[in-house]
């Protein structure tokens, strides 16, 4: 085996074990992948999931310089096309590999630069985040999912944003409390935290309803590669939102909402019944 093999198989365990350590619910997704999507899945996930701890997670250290030299790193990864950090170099393998829009990658970066110091937005401002930090995942996801496949990629391009929304807007809903208590963001505009009203709630859960159905017509149309695991990542996080729908504001501040191991295999197996049945 050449060096270089080794080292690619090296850098290749090392996203594969940071999203089994960060994620089960995403692990357990993109497992039901084809064997051949699985590790470009992981690669995209280790890097998303490296810069979003620099801006989340690494407050006793100077976050500001530690994304501009995660932002500078990466873009050499892509440029000479290896790296001595193994996440960027998984992501680079797969970014060059599959010809991912540079656009991409730039939204994301500002997103994360927006985390910094944005701590209240306006619809503006959120929904540029959402899309840097959300829905350009899905493109880049896409782009694998496709390989290569122009037309039918702008085909399905509305339905994998929308499904980057709908996690993300989940995600800032179950995290409301430690968003704003912990790292002082409120995500959602025009909603005061100290006064979250059941209307708020509400207003916020059918701009989530609108995404997951948007993207439900585009996963019907996925490769049959990837549409099983997307199928599955998509009942988790549906199924927590309904979840979250049947909790009052009140307990949303105090208790993280969250889906049992048993519920999650109730879910896959109902999942396997519906695809198998071609009745998505």
């Amino acid at each position: 085996m050449s060096s270089l093999k080794l080292y690619n198989e090296v850098t290749a365990k090392s996203s594969k074990y940071t999203t089994l350590l960060y994620s089960s619910s995403f692990s357990s997704a993109i497992g039901l992948l084809h064997k051949e999507l699985r590790q470009p899945i992981y690669d995209i996930y280790g890097f998303v999931r490296f810069a979003d701890e620099i801006v989340d997670t690494f407050h006793e250290y100077d976050k500001v310089d530690l994304l501009k030299d995660f932002k500078e790193d990466t873009y050499e990864a892509l440029e000479k096309g290896i790296s001595l950090n193994p996440i960027l170099h998984r992501f680079q393998l797969t970014f060059n590999q599959f010809n991912i829009d540079r656009s991409l990658l730039e939204a994301f970066l500002h997103s994360m630069e927006m985390d910094l110091s944005k701590q209240a937005y306006n619809q503006n401002s959120y929904n540029e985040y959402i899309y840097g930090s959300a829905e350009v995942i899905g493109l880049m996801c896409l782009h694998i999912f496709c390989n290569g496949d122009k037309v039918h990629f702008e085909q399905l391009k509305p339905a994998a944003q929308s499904l980057g929304a709908a996690f993300q807007k989940v995600n800032f809903l179950r995290d409301i409390q430690a968003d704003f208590e912990g790292l002082e963001r409120m995500y959602f505009p025009n909603c005061d935290f100290s006064n979250f009203k059941q209307t708020d709630k509400e207003a916020i859960e059918a701009d989530i309803q609108a995404d997951f159905e948007a993207a439900l017509a585009g996963i019907k149309a996925l490769p049959i590669k990837c549409r099983f695991g997307v199928y599955v990542a998509f009942k988790y996080y549906y199924s927590l939102f309904k979840k979250i729908k049947r909790t009052h504001p009140h307990s949303i501040l105090k208790t993280r909402i969250r889906i049992p191991d048993l519920n999650k295999f109730l879910i896959l197996l109902n999942a396997k019944v519906r695809t198998s049945l071609n009745l998505l």
